[in-house]
């Protein structure tokens, strides 16, 4: 009761037009003493015991709420630590010659920028599982569990998915969507004997375990070809590429057997190679691959069969729109690759895209800095 008296007592000596101040008159510092910590002490640590705040705070000998508050105040951070892989001088020189290679020629010396990138397909092979080990689902009391034989063995099927640069008109109206198409690594054999689900001789689906040369040879001349010719927008009036990693399994560029297929119906096919441990200079790998995946776990398959279509479908329901974006992106992360001489360790710089298109004036040639350019070829030439 007292000290509602003399807040009461407090206010009304101090009020002004209706404002009083009861605040405290303690001088300097009171209540509880903040804890000092000594941040420095974290860098011993190692990563491995800095993944939560509790395995932080235990590392360092703090209270979990005193390194909380270090998180608010900004003096540590969150950070999602992705592996990329390791680069050596000559990857790095080669990612730099690879992004040089990508500008336009009449764009020099003045105003560099990218080539539009329309006549390039980009290819690149992905796995894809019938379901995760670990998945969040809400239930009713009496509804079963996820059920498998083995949790180590999940069904998977190797997909190689081909795609393109869409094409609009200058109405927006698509022309081309730049979805060649995914195919699945299978075959179909006969089953052996007869159970519950089939028949004996009833053809199945297997998922290859094992892909080499010979059959991705097959698959490039059998059906990734004659899908380029059937939906190329501008027939056979340009050289195309197919951009490939360097994986062991993927055709040399001068192949024989596929530059004879490649050359047939007046089309002119060519393969190249991105530089080595660069996924980051694929369309596929830098966003493609991960956003149809997330697109098939919102269906359920249970078979070899239900997963093709589930994939199928989530590759053909990915908006051409979203797909054009990536190329810029793939631009903008040549720009940083071209300003860090061929590091990887950058974060892809963020141009608000989906403002840009909304307002049309997303470039399908991204700008390079004129001074930059000519630094990374004085650059080049010094290391070689």
């Amino acid at each position: 009761m007292r000290t509602v008296q003399r807040i009461w007592k407090r206010a009304r000596e101090t009020s002004i037009n209706g404002m009083a101040d009861v605040s405290h008159l303690k001088a300097k510092n009171c209540g509880r003493k903040r804890v000092q910590v000594d941040l420095e002490q974290l860098k011993t640590v190692p990563l491995s015991k800095r993944t939560t705040i509790r395995s932080t705070a235990y590392a360092i000998k703090v209270s979990k709420s005193t390194l909380h508050r270090c998180f608010k105040d900004g003096k540590i951070r969150r950070n999602s630590n992705s592996i990329k892989p390791l680069l050596t001088n000559k990857n790095k020189e080669n990612r730099v010659e690879f992004c040089l290679s990508m500008l336009d020629a009449n764009s020099f010396p003045n105003n560099p920028r990218f080539v539009s990138m329309e006549n390039m397909i980009h290819i690149d092979e992905k796995w894809f599982y019938l379901t995760k080990k670990k998945e969040t689902y809400y239930l009713f009391t009496d509804e079963e569990y996820r059920t498998c034989k083995s949790k180590n063995f999940v069904i998977k099927v190797m997909f190689l998915a081909a795609v393109a640069r869409p094409r609009f008109d200058i109405h927006g109206k698509e022309i081309f969507s730049g979805k060649i198409r995914i195919y699945p690594f299978v075959t179909r054999e006969p089953a052996r004997r007869s159970s519950v689900n089939r028949a004996a001789g009833t053809l199945e689906t297997k998922a290859m375990t094992s892909v080499g040369r010979d059959i991705i040879r097959s698959y490039m001349i059998d059906k990734v070809l004659p899908d380029i010719r059937a939906k190329w927008p501008y027939g056979n009036r340009v050289t195309i590429y197919i951009q490939q990693d360097n994986a062991r399994t993927h055709l040399d560029p001068n192949d024989a057997q596929f530059c004879q297929a490649a050359s047939q119906y007046g089309f002119d096919i060519r393969l190249m190679c991105q530089p080595s441990n660069s996924p980051d200079l694929n369309i596929l790998d830098l966003g493609f691959f991960n956003a149809i995946q997330s697109l098939r776990y919102k269906e359920s398959p249970k078979t070899i069969d239900e997963l093709i279509d589930a994939v199928e479908r989530s590759y053909q329901a990915y908006p051409p729109r979203i797909l054009n974006r990536i190329f810029c992106t793939l631009q903008t992360c040549m720009i940083e690759i071209l300003k860090g001489r061929g590091f990887n360790k950058y974060s892809i710089p963020h141009i608000k895209k989906n403002i840009l298109e909304r307002q049309d004036r997303l470039p399908k040639q991204m700008r390079c800095d004129a001074q930059l350019i000519q630094s990374v070829i004085l650059w080049l030439s010094s290391s070689s």
